[in-house]
């Protein structure tokens, strides 16, 4: 039984379909990816996060991955608006997205004071895009040599897609139950602070709509992958993606995201009902069913890797129930989990510096070294504020007071509570070395949450 499962999954995943609906996708990825990297020079999202600041919140260990000097980085992403198009146009395609990836992932890892999930996720989707033949049709690649066209490609490359997405959409849904999401209690925060936009403002005030988005937010990221992939309930999935993306999109303003998930709806309906909308006259590919399930070694390679992939993203969002206290509160385990606009939280740090050589002591704020946005991140992600204390520790060192001792002062309200202290006050954050993998015992508890 075993055996036959395992070849059924085989000759599944690498039975060639219709590639109309990767194709098709191709058009809307590099078209999203190119307005993400030019949108992100034209208002002002590079120079706030990567010139402006003085100090950059690296991931922990990649300091060395640094924004270019002067005004490097606006050329940097004009480069990507360029890979951008040439994806969409197929138009030496693999050059154009393995750049993007490569500079979108250096860009992604460089900063984090502007971390969020569809950052992260676009990574992956770039990832698959490498693997996958998205340019063998409708492109100037195959304008440029006809011998790349093709009309068909393994199934395996909707599959991949299917699945990563179903995995964002599952773990996302999960992570919304518990007691503040279902007491609306972020929610009522987050449409409060939007209840002055225009058209849908006073809709936000509505208190029936509250557990209207909570528990239809867990609903949809629940039902969305199973309703797209069962024929029955496709167009209706296709319907509620519209109406869920589109409010979020009206709502929080969070980029090509809300587009790129329905845009990544073509890749769940037949291939067959996609070239009949977007290809008329693209000629019917003759699918051969093959019933040998005799693997090249490329092939074999390849369900080696994407099976060692998929096991690491069904761990990492599980990760942090490995760390001590609460993942809302301490962040660890947080990043890279689909734990996507669940809480909103607020607060405000200080460092307390001692000269143990001169008896010296003095304040620093955060914003005195960091930008606006930098400083409101930092009260409440203990990494940073960690990275932050190492920053201040060369800083004094270069201008002649070594060895400072280094304590935070914060404290943080978590869905509209008291505030309550963050950091312990009593700790020397300069003597303490980063837990990469273990609970930070100097952030403070948050035992009743």
């Amino acid at each position: 039984m075993t055996i036959d499962r395992s070849i059924s999954i085989k000759r599944f995943l690498f039975q060639e379909v219709d590639n109309s609906g990767l194709i098709v996708f191709r058009v809307i990825f590099g078209l999203l990816i190119f307005l993400e990297s030019a949108g992100a020079i034209f208002t002002g999202w590079v120079h706030e996060t990567m010139i402006e600041p003085s100090f950059t919140f690296t991931f922990i260990g990649l300091e060395w991955l640094q924004p270019l000097p002067g005004n490097g980085m606006y050329y940097y992403y004009a480069v990507m608006a360029v890979f951008g198009l040439m994806v969409m146009l197929g138009w030496f395609y693999h050059l154009g997205i393995s750049g993007f990836t490569i500079l979108w992932t250096a860009s992604y890892l460089m900063q984090k004071s502007h971390y969020n999930n569809h950052y992260y996720l676009l990574i992956l989707l770039c990832f698959f895009m490498m693997l996958v033949p998205a340019n063998r049709f409708y492109s100037l690649d195959v304008r440029r040599n006809p011998g790349l066209k093709k009309l068909t490609c393994p199934r395996w490359c909707y599959t991949i897609f299917q699945a990563q997405l179903g995995i964002v959409f599952t773990y996302a849904a999960l992570a919304k139950v518990y007691p503040d999401w279902l007491n609306f209690l972020p929610i009522k925060i987050w449409f409060n602070n939007r209840s002055t936009l225009p058209v849908i403002g006073p809709l936000l005030k509505q208190e029936w709509l509250f557990p209207i988005v909570a528990y239809g937010g867990i609903l949809f990221d629940l039902l969305i992958t199973p309703m797209l992939l069962w024929k029955r309930t496709r167009i209706l999935g296709l319907i509620l993606s519209l109406v869920f993306h589109g409010f979020n999109s009206a709502v929080f303003h969070i980029g090509i995201f809300p587009y790129l998930m329905i845009g990544s709806t073509v890749l769940f309906f037949e291939p067959e009902r996609i070239r009949s909308l977007f290809f008329k006259s693209k000629p019917i590919p003759q699918l051969k069913i093959h019933e040998s399930v005799n693997l090249e070694l490329k092939q074999k390679k390849l369900l080696i890797v994407l099976s060692i992939y998929f096991i690491i993203q069904l761990w990492l969002p599980l990760r942090h129930h490995f760390y001590e206290g609460n993942t809302f509160w301490t962040e660890e385990g947080h990043r890279m989990s689909w734990r996507m606009m669940l809480r909103t939280k607020w607060g405000h740090v200080q460092f307390n510096i001692k000269n143990p050589a001169t008896g010296e002591e003095w304040i620093v704020h955060p914003q005195e070294f960091l930008t606006n946005n930098q400083s409101q991140k930092i009260a409440k992600n203990p990494d940073m504020i960690w990275q932050f204390v190492q920053y201040l520790k060369e800083h004094y060192e270069g201008v002649g007071k070594p060895g400072v001792e280094i304590y935070a002062h914060g404290s943080i309200s978590l869905n509209g509570r008291d505030h309550r202290p963050f950091i312990d006050p009593n700790v020397d954050l300069t003597k303490v070395k980063w837990q990469r993998f273990k609970h930070s015992d100097w952030i403070m508890d948050f035992s009743d949450f």
